[in-house]
């Protein structure tokens, strides 16, 4: 299994993000505008649309997507806006259209690839060029199946060139023959995004916090950082049979298909992709989850689930099991980020002091800061002044650069 491993510096900074950073809306909206615009998102699998006018819709902070298979089949993703007066194009989360949709406002109807089929009462907007008021095309590429989308253009290279650090290690997974397993299903927990995050990018915590993972592959876990954008963390069964009902049974049904490597028939495995996301694959099944903020203290949790077609019963029962496990986990995490979200206001509070073990946690922190200096501040600046300085701080940066 390939293994990413960066360099190492004699020591390190321990300290993560300053508590401020979590509980600024000034500085949620540059990271709204920042990141979560400008940043690849997944948005699904070509399995999610299978059929020409098959569709599913995203929303991510202040911008919604329409995702859907054309008449030509091919997939393309669009701002969910119509061009008339804003409207959700469609108000449902996915479904089928036959040949176009019908904006629920006025009537505009569009066809799959976008383009403006008609206008209701057209002659009353004068010379109207169709042409002109297609659907707001966004960026998409797609990796091993998945459906990445970009609300505008931003750093992180092609998705492809982001993820070749593990682009082998993935392939194993056959990820573009798998099929839906359940309806992308969101969970919202009222704590800001980055403490989400925080949680998920290590696992010192797995061994107090997670029972079920301590009994699973405990006793050998490690935590990759981020190189190109992508983290790695690597789950391996432990040895012996396991203490707790789901993780015994699951661990005596999981074998994994005969065609994926010997190395991985008995691991879990999660791909983190900056900022937000995670791939996470076992021997039995592929998910990815995500958070996207809605406010500074609320985060909707974002997920979907794969299987292999021609899923075995006992592979739908290790899934199942699987299942149970991971739900588990997500209450513990979700715990786990409230109360680390909210010690950030107390005024014991120091800030973090972060172990080698959590170094995938500054990881994350560093890129935030390289692309929003004013996290470097200690203290926090007033609220009216934060893009401001930002924005003098990237500025002298790119000065001192090129000097």
């Amino acid at each position: 299994m390939t293994m990413i491993t960066p360099p190492r510096a004699p020591d390190w900074d321990r300290s993560g993000l300053p508590g401020w950073t979590y509980h600024s809306p000034a500085l949620l909206k540059l990271e709204i505008h920042g990141l979560f615009r400008t940043h690849w998102q997944i948005a699904g699998h070509l399995s999610d649309v299978p059929a020409p006018g098959d569709f599913f819709t995203l929303d991510i902070a202040d911008d919604r997507a329409l995702i859907v298979r054309g008449e030509d089949g091919i997939v393309r993703a669009f701002h969910n806006l119509c061009r008339h007066r804003g409207s959700r194009v469609t108000a449902e989360e996915r479904g089928h259209c036959k040949r176009a949709f019908v904006c629920p406002f006025h009537g505009w109807v569009y066809n799959t690839d976008g383009t403006l089929r008609g206008a209701a009462r057209p002659e009353s907007f004068g010379a109207m060029d169709r042409g002109r008021f297609g659907l707001k095309p966004l960026d998409l590429e797609i990796f091993m199946g998945f459906i990445f989308i970009r609300f505008q253009p931003g750093p992180q290279p092609a998705v492809a060139q982001m993820l070749s650090p593990v682009a082998a290690d993935m392939a194993d997974y056959r990820l573009a023959d798998l099929v839906p397993a359940s309806k992308a299903f969101t969970a919202t927990v009222p704590v800001n995004w980055k403490s989400v995050r925080d949680v998920d990018n290590e696992g010192y915590h797995v061994a107090m916090a997670h029972p079920a993972l301590h009994d699973l592959y405990g006793n050998d876990y490690t935590d990759q950082s981020y190189v190109n954008g992508v983290s790695r963390a690597l789950g391996r069964f432990n040895a012996g049979g396991g203490r707790l009902w789901s993780v015994r049974h699951y661990r005596a049904l999981s074998t994994g298909p005969d065609w994926l490597p010997e190395d991985k028939r008995r691991v879990w495995g999660y791909y983190g992709l900056f900022p937000n996301a995670v791939i996470a694959v076992t021997p039995e099944q592929v998910l990815f989850y995500q958070e996207f903020p809605n406010d500074v203290q609320s985060t909707v949790i974002r997920a979907a689930v794969y299987r292999r077609p021609g899923e075995t019963r006992r592979e739908r029962l290790s899934r199942y099991l699987a299942a149970r496990i991971d739900r588990a986990t997500s209450k513990e995490d979700i715990q786990l980020s409230i109360w680390s979200n909210e010690s950030m206001k107390s005024c014991g509070f120091d800030g973090f002091h972060l172990s080698d073990l959590e170094k995938v946690v500054r990881g994350h922190h560093d890129l935030l800061r390289d692309l929003f200096p004013v996290m470097n501040q200690p203290a926090a600046p007033p609220e009216t002044g934060i893009a401001r300085l930002n924005a003098q701080l990237r500025a002298a940066r790119a000065a001192a650069t090129v000097a």
